[in-house]
């Protein structure tokens, strides 16, 4: 029966095509409009790492100014200090744990006919690359010692050791960096995290950095700051030593606790750790310690920006619009078949068969209206992309899950839309159809 029902909704779409193409192009701009959004929406707020996601903690103590919080909503602030940074991987109390700083230095070739090139450089501690699952091309992290003794290591990114030494493994080689030789004991394969939630202050859908250094080569070879840098009082001296001895946040804390008892009794150490530092005189404010897994953290810094829901939301009341004239025109298509209906309905066809028939119908134009729409909403993220650039390069894909989405949003709407023409339809009275005959 659905198979004759659909030989029906084919010959009736051939039978008025002009009406047909507009439903099709309604429906499709609605989706396109709609899948636009929501793809972006939907790529801003997933789940970067899934499968531990929820062992991942972002550290926050308030060591802010006594008489006026960090934040608006008396949130502690959202980096930390150099002492707190150092503090708190000094007592390892997790089972894996980095602070962490953004940083810049330009990158020296060998060869005399490449020119030297700014490139960004995370600075961190030897668990970063277990505690987010980094993939290695070549290579590993720097063990712990190497970290503690200021050694000269990196690790680098796909994209980096292809332009420096043509994609060759260059574990055990030496690249200069911000003036200084280091030797390469990794190569990252390719990584792109989205959003990149390690490090939301300086941008959550920037690219991973391209050089990864020991955290303690900040101090060693004074590197600049990266990022965000709020004080609430100025540093004691000057100099580079004074400000990484100061209130100044500039750092990021993670930790990887896999139970809820390891998280308790980290917490316990921070508040712990908070009542240490007031007996020297810091942190003035009340106890206010946080530990944020890693979708809690990107909702707590709105990863998903207001303006971006708010498109969304807009992009709904245009779907709705378009639905709005698909009901219009899919009236007129069936009252203008109402002697067609009256003629089906004398000769025995129930107002079951009419209306699933013409639900299938509706389907059917739903369908091509989808179809039509990831078109639409293809060129529109390839429209975005040209509009802003790299900045969004990663948040304007179709994935098979949004295909679904759209076609699936296409189906419900077009049926929805087709509800109340299809009862009017199913409704007109078969004798007055065949009297006017």
């Amino acid at each position: 029966m659905f198979a004759y029902y659909l030989r029906l909704a084919f010959k009736s779409i051939k039978r008025n095509p002009i009406l047909s193409v507009l439903m099709v192009t309604a429906i499709a701009l609605g989706i396109g409009a709609s899948m636009t959004t929501i793809t972006v929406n939907y790529l801003m707020s997933a789940n970067p790492i899934p499968h531990k996601s929820e062992q991942l903690f972002y550290v926050q103590v308030d060591s802010w100014d006594p008489h006026d919080g960090a934040n608006s909503n008396n949130e502690p602030p959202d980096q930390i200090t150099w002492t707190e940074a150092t503090n708190l991987m000094n007592a390892k109390q997790a089972f894996r744990q980095s602070a962490m700083a953004s940083t810049g230095g330009v990158i020296e070739p060998e060869g005399q006919d490449e020119k030297p090139f700014m490139a960004s450089i995370r600075l961190a501690f030897s668990d970063f690359f277990p505690m987010f699952d980094t993939p290695f091309l070549y290579g590993s992290g720097w063990q712990d010692s190497a970290g503690e003794n200021r050694d000269y290591v990196v690790v680098i990114s796909k994209a980096t050791n292809e332009r420096l030494f043509g994609g060759e493994n260059s574990v055990g080689k030496t690249i200069r960096v911000v003036g200084k030789n280091f030797r390469v004991v990794g190569v990252l394969d390719e990584w792109v995290l989205v959003p990149r939630f390690y490090d939301v202050t300086t941008g959550a859908f920037d690219e991973t950095e391209e050089v990864f250094m020991p955290f303690y080569m900040k101090q060693e070879l004074e590197l600049t700051n990266g990022g965000n840098t709020n004080c609430w009082k100025s540093p004691e001296g000057e100099g580079f030593a004074a400000f990484l001895q100061s209130e100044c946040i500039n750092f990021q804390m993670w930790v990887e606790l896999r139970n809820s008892d390891e998280k308790a009794k980290y917490m316990d150490f921070l508040n712990n750790y908070v009542t240490e530092q007031k007996a020297l005189g810091r942190f003035p404010r009340p106890i206010n310690n946080q530990l944020s897994n890693v979708m809690e953290w990107m909702e707590n810094q709105e990863v998903v920006a207001d303006d971006a829901q708010i498109m969304m939301w807009v992009s709904f009341m245009f779907l709705l619009v378009c639905l709005l004239n698909t009901i219009g025109l899919l009236l007129a298509k069936f009252t203008g078949k109402a002697s067609e209906i009256g003629l089906r309905r004398a000769v025995g066809a129930s107002k079951t068969d009419l209306f699933l028939q013409h639900l299938v119908e509706t389907a059917v134009i739903g369908i091509a209206g989808g179809l039509f729409g990831l078109a639409l909403a293809y060129l529109g993220l390839e429209g975005i992309k040209t509009l802003y650039g790299e900045f969004v390069q990663n948040l304007v894909g179709l994935d098979l899950t949004m295909v679904a989405s759209a076609i699936a949003l296409a189906i419900v709407s077009s049926i929805l839309a087709g509800m109340y023409p299809t009862w009017r339809a199913c409704n007109i009275a078969p004798a007055i159809q065949l009297k006017s005959q």
